[in-house]
């Protein structure tokens, strides 16, 4: 992979540009300079001591990366949504997990993604995931094609420049407000090792919400994360008596046979571009089904 820069301003050391200006981390120019990586400015290689001046053209040829053996290719259902050479964005199916479990050949979006860039001769077959969602969530999974693109997006997480927004069936005799906030801290639950519960001594957890559609017991909202605890928009809903539809886990009437929870929007800054994307994923149509029967307006 190539990278290019013009640089403008006072004389830098080349290694202080490309660290502070240029995006890459100490691991990145380890890898570059160990690993078959180059540093070029003005067509002629150099390094990391080099002094830039204004107006020097500076270009990285990246280190090839490695594919991790624990992630094996599989043939799968594949939605894409978006891809261009830095990114992959698919809409995950309920029911498939976002990784593979550890020491275990289970099928995941990352064996199908790894089976699609293989297949479509993909410069890194290498798998970088950077959203991941429950199982049985459905919705956007965001993917890098490479680890620089990783590393830069995930200096985007949890910050203004990543938004992901979620479409949440809950139920419950008290009706949500058109817009709240849920801040919580969110532990390990005593009770079984799988589910998470409020707790005095859990981390500080912060879902915001907005009521699209609301009949009877039953309400459609977009939620809003400020932190990624796990399982956050469920316990939140949950802790409010309002269990998201089809949770088992956490008490939700079982209109469908998993969480009503579906990640429809991912807002992104493109960390080469700078262009500002905006990505979505229809409602499913399990989601949609039930939402018809409860004559919410999806």
């Amino acid at each position: 992979m190539l990278l290019k820069w013009h640089y403008h301003g006072e004389p830098v050391r080349l290694q202080k540009f490309l660290l502070k200006d240029g995006g890459l981390s100490m691991m990145s120019l380890t890898r570059l300079k160990h690993h078959g990586g180059a540093v070029y400015v003005n067509h002629r290689q150099r390094n990391s001591a080099y002094i830039l001046h204004d107006g020097d053209v500076v270009r990285a040829v990246m280190a090839p990366e490695i594919p991790a053996d624990s992630v094996v290719a599989m043939p799968g259902p594949l939605d894409v949504i978006y891809e261009d050479r830095d990114l992959l964005v698919v809409n995950k199916p309920a029911g498939v997990a976002s990784i593979p479990a550890v020491n275990k050949q289970t099928a995941s979006m990352a064996n199908y993604v790894k089976f699609y860039l293989q297949h479509s001769h993909a410069e890194s077959t290498a798998i970088h995931v950077v959203t991941r969602l429950d199982r049985d969530t459905s919705g956007l999974m965001l993917f890098a094609k490479h680890s620089f693109a990783h590393t830069l997006l995930d200096r985007q997480l949890h910050t203004q420049s990543l938004d992901k927004q979620y479409l949440a069936l809950s139920g419950g005799a008290v009706p949500l407000m058109a817009h709240g906030w849920f801040i919580m801290r969110l532990g390990l639950s005593d009770e079984f090792y799988m589910r998470r519960a409020v707790r005095p001594d859990g981390k500080i957890s912060v879902t915001e919400y907005r009521t699209l559609a609301q009949q009877g017991d039953y309400a459609l909202t977009r939620v809003y994360l400020h932190t990624g605890r796990t399982h956050q928009i469920r316990v939140h809903f949950a802790a409010v008596n309002r269990p998201l539809v089809g949770d088992s886990l956490y008490g939700g009437t079982m209109l469908m046979d998993r969480q009503a929870l579906h990640c429809a929007d991912l807002f992104l800054k493109h960390p080469f571009t700078g262009e500002q994307l905006h990505l979505h994923a229809p409602l499913p149509p399990d989601m949609a089904g039930v939402c018809k029967q409860l004559n919410l307006q999806c």
